[in-house]
Parts: structure tokens; C-alpha cells; sequence
């Protein structure tokens, strides 16, 4: 399973939640539990936490890290997208504090079986779901090459996109995650700098496969309407597409007009809903990244719910 590493900035998410005795909590990336284990320290004796995933093993992973925590965690093996759904079920009308750490957990790149990673010679699965029947192998194997190219430049903003779909509908079919990393080096000439020429592709493919960028545009105002005033939505991003997503969101909603300035006068009738805790992403100190490497890319933005006009 290799090292494991404390969950990605993850004093500074306690700091942005500021979870407290029995207040209630969304982990909906739960993982292996680590954010989850400190929002539930902290907000002992009383705090509850609600923890979705739809990764089988992380879930089982999170079960067994939380267990002390008894009954004040309950861990779902369902889409954050469903947190309006899983809230009712618990009889939650609302909830103070939500986390979302985007992407495939660590975990999920040290095991080959998974396809994540192009370390090591896998089959092409990627999925966070395995009930999913959509296959990063499906993608790379059945779609034409121009759709293949839009989604490798789109989702993992590669320059070589078209080269890249080229070579692959040449080469297919493509059988596992080793083969893939070989057409592409040999499109790309290898590595430059120190990033890995199948990164982009891998990351693009593992994005259309989980319909990550999708399930993001749904969750973000499910969250924002979940939250009580005062309550917190923390998101750790990774990739630019997704950090860009949750940027202007935030903008958009902490703003009372989001009229073109070319009106004078405000005709949308738009009212800020919450205020931008960070109006700069935090990222990981040079330490955590030597000793985690993949939190080099994270981004972390909170934002925090605004109370109703005319309510207390």
C-alpha cells in the first residue's frame, strides 16, 4: 500500500472548519479517513460527522480508522452528490462545516490493479466506483480521435493532445496502463522537466472516467444550500480546471451583483450568499511537500456561509 501520509493541509483544514462540540459535519470525500478523524477530535466530546465515498476499500479503510469514534461517525458508501439525500436519512436540516478533497486518494495510486498510476503496469480502470461501467480502457479504445484528443487537451491540458490520439488509435487496441505510458513517451521524446510525460493524459482519462468535473458543478450550490449560516465549505483542488471551478463559484456568490458592468444599475437581483475566508488558495509548506510529493498541486479554498437577510 506504501507510506502512509497525513491527509493533504491538514491542520489547515481544521483551521478553516473550526469544528466545535455538537456541531455537525460533511467529510464527503472521506478516503482513509484522516480529515475525518481530526474534524471528529476536535469537535469532541459531542460532534457528529457524515462520511460518503464510493470507493469500497477507502470506505472499509475509514471504517476501521473511525471506529473509536463509535456512533458520532456515520460513514456512507454513496456520492457527495448525494448529501442532500444521506442529510435526510440522518434527520440533518443543515450542517456546519463540509469537506471535499478532489481527485483519486493516495492510496488509490499505490495499488496497480487500480490504473491510476503510470509508475507501474496496471489495467486501464481508474474508476473511484467499480460498479461504474465506464472504463478508462472504454475511452481510450472505443472513442474516435478527435473526441479522444478534445478530452486529453481539455481535461488534462496537454499540448500533444492531438499526436497523443494519433498514436493511440494507431496502437490499439491498448491493453493496460503500461502500454499507454510507452505510446506516449514515444510521442513526447520522454521526460522533460519533472513532470512525467503520461501525467497529463492520465490525469485527463482518470477525469472523464469519474465525471469528476460534472460532479463538482453539481455539489457545489448542494453544499452551499446544506451549509448553516456561519458553517464552512472547505475544497482542496488539485488540477487548474478544478481550482478554476470552485474560484469563480465563490466569487460569484460573495458578490451582490453579477451584472455585465456595462449596467449602470443592478437589474440581477443577486445577493451575496457567503464570504471568501480565502481569497487566495492556501497551498502545502516546502515541508509537507518533501514529505508528501503529490501535495505539491494542492489548493485549498473555504468559503463560509452568509446568515439570511432578516433572520438571526
Amino acid at each position: 500500500m506504501g507510506e502512509v501520509h497525513q491527509p493533504v493541509l491538514y491542520h489547515d483544514v481544521l483551521l478553516a472548519l473550526q469544528p466545535i462540540s455538537g456541531g455537525r459535519y460533511v467529510d464527503g470525500t472521506l478516503g482513509a479517513g484522516g480529515h475525518a478523524a481530526g474534524i471528529l477530535l476536535s469537535s469532541a466530546p459531542d460532534g457528529l460527522l457524515l462520511g460518503l465515498d464510493i470507493d469500497p476499500m477507502a470506505l472499509e479503510l475509514a471504517r476501521q480508522r473511525l471506529a473509536p469514534f463509535g456512533e458520532r461517525a456515520c460513514l456512507v458508501r454513496a456520492s457527495y452528490t448525494t448529501l442532500k439525500t444521506q442529510m435526510a436519512t440522518l434527520g440533518w436540516h443543515g450542517t456546519d462545516g463540509i469537506l471535499l478533497d478532489l481527485g483519486a486518494s493516495s492510496m488509490a495510486f499505490d495499488i496497480p490493479e487500480r490504473g491510476f498510476s503510470f509508475q507501474a503496469d496496471g489495467p486501464l480502470d481508474m474508476r473511484f466506483d467499480p460498479s461504474n461501467p465506464v472504463t478508462a480502457a472504454e475511452l481510450v479504445n472505443t472513442l474516435s480521435e478527435s473526441e479522444l484528443s478534445e478530452l486529453i487537451y481539455r481535461y488534462g491540458e496537454e499540448p500533444a493532445a492531438r499526436r497523443i490520439a494519433h498514436a493511440i488509435l494507431r496502437a490499439r487496441p491498448v491493453t493496460g496502463t503500461g502500454m499507454l505510458v510507452e505510446i506516449i513517451s514515444r510521442v513526447s521524446g520522454g521526460m522533460h522537466g519533472r513532470i512525467h510525460p503520461a501525467t497529463r493524459t492520465f490525469q485527463a482519462l482518470r477525469i472523464a472516467t469519474n465525471q469528476e468535473l460534472q460532479a463538482l458543478e453539481k455539489i457545489l450550490p448542494l453544499a452551499l444550500e446544506a451549509l448553516e449560516p456561519g458553517g464552512r465549505l472547505a475544497i482542496i483542488s488539485f488540477h487548474s480546471l478544478e481550482d478554476r471551478l470552485v474560484k469563480d463559484f465563490f466569487r460569484t456568490e460573495s458578490r451582490d451583483c453579477i451584472c455585465s458592468p456595462r449596467h449602470p444599475v443592478c437589474v440581477c437581483g443577486h445577493k451575496a450568499s457567503i464570504r471568501e475566508v480565502t481569497h487566495r488558495p492556501i497551498r502545502p509548506e516546502a515541508e509537507e511537500v518533501r514529505k508528501n510529493p503529490r501535495s505539491r498541486s494542492a489548493k485549498l479554498r473555504v468559503a463560509e456561509k452568509l446568515p439570511v437577510l432578516g433572520k438571526q
